[in-house]
């Protein structure tokens, strides 16, 4: 399992390790580098109040007046080296439809149907569509979903013809009304329902960039395809039943892109000038007392009433929320209108998984490209919100260092456990699991032993110690590393019993008195580490496509110790088994977690999602990691590579993570009702999933699956 840091000093006993883990699996590394060149509010801002004056304030300020006017909001594509992966696996489709009747000439947008300048078609979340995706026919979007689930999926774009003259086809705007249902509640644009869009890396449709509510276009290339990803967030307290709603898709003007460039030039003026006083008022930091604050907050809030009243904003007294908003072109019925319908049936996903799915982040990488030093406040500001944006996806992380010889601090909270922070992230209902650091593994002083005692102590006497586990050690190949595994939970152990310590392993110890290559050694590792190891973790790439094998896996555990095992993946297993490479198939993709169901795993772990190559400038290329298959090992993108935003850039593949351990969710709901065995046959007759290399490459049985359970369990 390649962990290792970019900046470690052990890299050629790294590569030689990583050698031996291929030839066991009887694979062969990539060796090309894969790279993807891209082009606070103050302390005094604790009041909600304060904090939406300056967000709105930062909204409006992209609209003031630049040189050749308002620029649109527009996610450019990055230029790529390489080539795409993935082959057939795409499962692209000839053919296409009717183009555009339109002749020659100079096209006004405003003036021809929306449907005569491009192809609008929806696509499953689990289709990788790519630039070359041929048109298909606009039906309406049904989608079904239970309470604290999000259900996703795409609406391709291709221009029929260029409604511009400056090297692109046109610009589009995209819009999407609130989804409400017949006794009025609803499904809001922006908090519920959320537009992101596909960009390629490699070539291989992958990052998810958001898109501005408050400036929702895009430009679209001639002869190429573009992908939106629409995301449905359904809250926990959502009433059950069906929500409808529309997306419209409107080709627009390049030298109308903007309101503001309707605007009267004394207007213009005016605006500028109130939002640049609103700005300097509330992004001064010298404030003598609280009584200053609280004036100068009130002079923003007399300034934007002002604004409110400009002629510019009188169309816009009578709407009282964005998703009601739309220009006068859509009302007019010029735009493409998608039409989607959410059925919200009553049942709830579990706050807290079923299954722990703990993934890694590497802090180093944080450190070097955010430029942050370790322990300081912007570097604990980094962690909370890595930490807090990857709980959405229904996993628990855990950040990690490495050391030598595949040593490994793993740990869930930054802080330690006497920290008031501590117990917040610990008791999070949304993490399965945590990771206990072991301070020593790394750095074997007093000083360390002393603190990670005091953790010890402290986290025992919660109810969520149930949750904690120790990872030391990633792979351990021999047996001096396992004599240092046993020491470790033989010091643990005399501070509490019930320590449970997690190892990862593909193949069995050297220097044991069982051959480390074959299976049999392998079978028999919790043999060599018990009572020492509670959690065998072994990689899915040994099984290769034998289901047998894991009973012969099972058969050597001790569940009345405690014992469990859990899974993983990582450079392998390659196509056609399920994994996270980019190009593979998006069923692949989930089909990871469908796996894991089948075989009973009780847990399961991924090495990293953020482990690309070094670098020291947050907007830097990102390079996936040298002898890595495309996309091992990261799962999201800083928001930096493509934006101005903070915001962590969701990869497709992480969302398809999310699906996958939802499906968990049904597939456990099911088994309570009809028993495990039921639940086993619905994956088979179905046509969902029957083994590693068997499963489907089209989306239709994951809906059948899903509607199954929903038929039978809704009542």
């Amino acid at each position: 399992m390649e962990s290792n840091e970019p900046n470690s000093a052990t890299a050629t006993s790294r590569e030689e390790e990583l050698l031996l883990n291929a030839s066991v699996a009887q694979s062969v590394l990539y060796e090309q580098q894969w790279c993807l060149p891209v082009g606070g509010c103050g302390e005094f801002m604790s009041s909600p109040s304060a904090v939406q004056c300056v967000q709105l304030l930062r909204c409006y300020s992209r609209y003031l007046p630049v040189a050749g006017g308002v620029k649109t909001q527009e996610v450019s594509v990055p230029p790529v080296e390489g080539v795409a992966g993935g082959g057939t696996s795409y499962g692209w489709v000839d053919g296409g439809l009717q183009g555009s009747s339109l002749g020659t000439g100079v096209i006004d947008p405003t003036k021809v149907h929306s449907a005569d300048l491009l192809h609008v078609w929806s696509m499953p979340s689990t289709a990788n569509v790519s630039q070359q995706e041929a048109p298909r026919p606009l039906e309406h979007v049904n989608l079904l979903a239970a309470r604290n689930e999000r259900e996703s999926f795409q609406i391709a774009l291709r221009p029929k013809v260029s409604w511009a003259t400056s090297g692109i086809a046109g610009p589009v705007q995209i819009q999407c009304t609130d989804l409400c249902s017949s006794s009025g509640d609803r499904l809001v644009v922006g908090q519920s329902i959320t537009l992101r869009r596909v960009v390629p890396i490699l070539g291989v449709p992958d990052a998810l960039v958001p898109i501005d509510p408050s400036s929702p276009q895009i430009n679209l290339l001639p002869g190429e395809t573009t992908a939106i990803w629409v995301s449905l967030n359904v809250p926990c307290g959502q009433q059950p039943g069906l929500y409808e709603g529309e997306i419209f898709i409107t080709p627009v003007t390049t030298d109308t892109d903007s309101r503001a460039e309707s605007l009267q030039k004394s207007e213009r003026y005016q605006l500028y000038k109130e939002l640049r006083t609103c700005l300097d008022i509330t992004e001064s930091r010298d404030y003598s007392s609280s009584e200053e604050m609280v004036q100068r907050l009130s002079s923003t809030s007399t300034a934007l009433r002002r604004l409110l009243v400009l002629p510019a904003f009188q169309d816009c007294q009578e709407n009282n929320g964005f998703g009601d908003m739309m220009d006068e072109d859509v009302m007019n019925n010029v735009a493409v209108r998608v039409k989607l319908s959410l059925t919200v049936w009553d049942f709830t996903l579990p706050l807290t998984p079923s299954l722990p799915a703990v993934f890694g982040i590497s802090e180093t990488v944080i450190e070097d490209r955010f430029c942050l030093e370790h322990g300081t406040e912007g570097w604990y500001d980094a962690l909370d919100h890595h930490f807090r944006w990857l709980l959405q996806y229904r996993i628990s992380p855990f950040f990690c260092r490495w050391g030598d010889s595949m040593r490994i601090l793993a740990y869930t909270c930054p802080w330690p456990a006497d920290h008031p922070k501590a117990n917040e992230y610990y008791s999070d209902p949304r993490l399965a699991a945590y990771a206990v650091p072991y301070a020593p593994i790394l750095t074997c002083t007093d000083a360390a032993k002393n603190s990670l005692r005091r953790e010890v102590e402290i986290l025992k006497t919660e109810a969520h110690w149930s949750k904690a586990y120790f990872y030391l050690w990633d792979e351990p190949l021999n047996m001096d590393q396992y004599e240092v595994i046993r020491n470790i939970s033989n010091e643990l152990r005399t501070y509490t019993p019930d320590v449970r310590i997690l190892t990862t392993y593909y193949a069995g110890p050297s220097g044991s008195e069982l051959t480390p290559s074959t299976f049999e050694a392998f079978a028999k590792v919790p043999n060599v580490l018990r009572p020492h190891t509670q959690i065998f973790c072994t990689s899915e790439w040994v099984l290769g496509t034998r289901e047998d094998l894991v009973k012969d896996i099972i058969a050597e555990l001790r569940p009345e110790l405690g014992e469990e095992w859990w899974t993983y993946v990582c450079m392998g297993p390659s196509d056609p088994q399920p994994n996270w490479h980019l190009g593979m198939r998006g069923t692949q993709h989930r089909a990871v977690m469908w796996r894991v169901w089948k075989e009973g795993g009780t847990g399961f772990l991924y090495w990293g999602a953020n482990c690309y190559e070094k670098a020291m400038i947050p907007s830097a290329e990102i390079c996936f990691r040298r002898g890595l298959p495309p996309g091992d090992g990261v799962l999201f993108y800083p928001g930096e590579v493509f934006s101005s935003s903070h915001e962590p850039v969701a990869s497709l593949r992480l969302e398809r993570i999310l699906s996958g351990m939802q499906d968990i969710e049904y597939l456990n709901l099911y088994s309570s009702k009809y028993g495990r065995e039921e639940a086993l046959a619905l994956l088979e007759k179905t046509g969902a999933y029957l083994g590693p290399d068997r499963y489907t490459h089209d989306h239709g049985p994951v809906d059948v699956m899903r509607g199954e359970v929903y038929r039978t369990c809704r009542s």
